[in-house]
């Protein structure tokens, strides 16, 4: 496994300039829920500045260990920026999490966190912008990281999703064509002053950076590209549910009980040659569940469940992969499927805490780098999320300031 080389790409989010990169945690911080409050799932976290941040994670040591939460703020190129701590935060960060709490009535023993932003500490971020959460042990050092965004809605977004133009990638890629605009708000000199990114499925490693606007009509930006501001459509993500940890379920084939519960998933087929098939799924993010449970933090358990890839394929030039926001699309050893000398087929195992999530194969080469379709295929007709964060910094400004942000799901599809 080229340990060094992907979490370079991950870190990197495809940003060539990016001076900060993630941290990923240790093994033993398992299920990193990182959201707003104004969210249902996890993800890099897109706020406004009066919603609240909430970050939870499992200690499987279980040893009531002392963590550390900082935050610094960042230009559009992950870059520090200019501005001292009071100038984006009101209060102190560099403080203790307090509140955690020890499993109970769970095979896996561990210690759940949970911290919530703003808080009497850390009151209010004074500033819109790039962040990064820093998660510091009691020896000062970094054991994981998470970026998030904070926003004003001072400008509008309108998004559509069209066909590509071309004939090759009609039925394989889609276009995201977009305006930025609000009456009153005018932009000075724009090209130069206004930056966007424009994510998919809030998967940071596929987004594009480099857009700028074509033309205006009065006070509104236009952005009609093709090419540039194609994603590939992809599949829709496969799924398993956890919730009752000691049946199986439509996706789940069978239940085993050694130390842990070990979850067998049904065998899955190579999707690169099949045809679409309408999936609805939660674009890749999951969602921690548990039936009979009071309390989901601390009475969820943990399984170690078995992904079986059947493909025909000759794979031997790179690295399968298990993909999804459970570990922030991060692709390392645990990820990685071993090829079955005896089946063919590739095999791999992790531990999840009960609930519902979303995963998809991927491949990785050395030379040409990350594949997310060589497995799952891609087509025009896949339900993905795609968001617009819309930075601005005019002549003389400091920092860059997010304005504005926009959504669309891709079920109507222009032509």
């Amino acid at each position: 496994m080229k340990t060094a080389l992907t979490f370079l790409f991950i870190s990197i989010y495809s940003l060539s300039f990016a001076q900060v990169f993630e941290t990923p945690p240790p093994d033993y911080l398992k299920t990193i829920i990182f959201k707003s409050s104004a969210d249902e799932f996890s993800g890099t976290p897109i706020l406004q500045m009066r919603d609240q941040l909430l970050l939870k994670f499992d200690d499987l040591n279980a040893s009531e260990s002392d963590y550390y939460y900082e935050i610094e703020h960042y230009n559009f190129d992950w870059t520090p920026s200019d501005l001292s701590k009071n100038e984006y935060l009101e209060g102190f960060d560099d403080l203790r999490i307090l509140n955690f709490q020890n499993s109970l009535n769970t095979l896996q023993s561990f210690t759940n966190y949970s911290l919530r932003l703003p808080n009497d500490n850390t009151r209010a971020f004074k500033k819109t912008g790039n962040y990064l959460l820093k998660i510091k042990n009691d020896n000062d050092q970094v054991v994981f990281t998470r970026k998030f965004i904070v926003t004003n809605s001072e400008v509008k977004v309108k998004m559509s999703v069209l066909e590509d133009r071309r004939l090759n990638y009609s039925s394989q890629k889609q276009v995201i064509n977009f305006e930025i605009g609000q009456d009153g708000f005018f932009f000075k000199n724009p090209k130069q002053s206004v930056k966007i990114a424009l994510i998919k499925n809030n998967d940071f490693s596929n987004a594009i950076y480099t857009l700028k606007p074509q033309y205006n009509q009065g006070n509104t930006l236009i952005y009609r590209y093709n090419d540039e501001s194609a994603f590939w459509g992809g599949n829709e993500y496969r799924n398993f549910d956890s919730k009752d940890i000691r049946l199986g379920t439509s996706q789940i084939r069978s239940i085993e009980l050694t130390d842990l519960y070990n979850s067998y998933l049904f065998e899955d087929y190579d999707r690169s040659t099949k045809e679409y098939t309408y999936n609805p799924d939660i674009n890749g993010n999951f969602l921690v569940n548990a039936i009979q449970t009071d309390n989901l933090d601390k009475e969820a358990d943990y399984t170690r469940v078995h992904f079986n890839l059947k493909t025909a394929q000759d794979l031997s030039d790179g690295e399968v992969h298990v993909y999804g926001k459970f570990n922030n699309y991060t692709l390392n050893d645990d990820t990685m499927l071993e090829r079955n000398p005896r089946t063919g087929e590739y095999e791999n195992s992790m531990l999840f805490k009960q609930g519902f999530y979303n995963y998809k194969y991927v491949f990785w080469n050395e030379d040409k780098g990350f594949d997310a379709i060589k497995i799952s295929g891609s087509h025009t007709q896949t339900e993905n999320l795609y968001t617009i964060i819309v930075y601005y910094k005019p002549i003389g400004a400091r920092y860059d300031k997010i304005i504005g942000t926009g959504n669309i799901i891709s079920r109507n599809i222009k032509k």
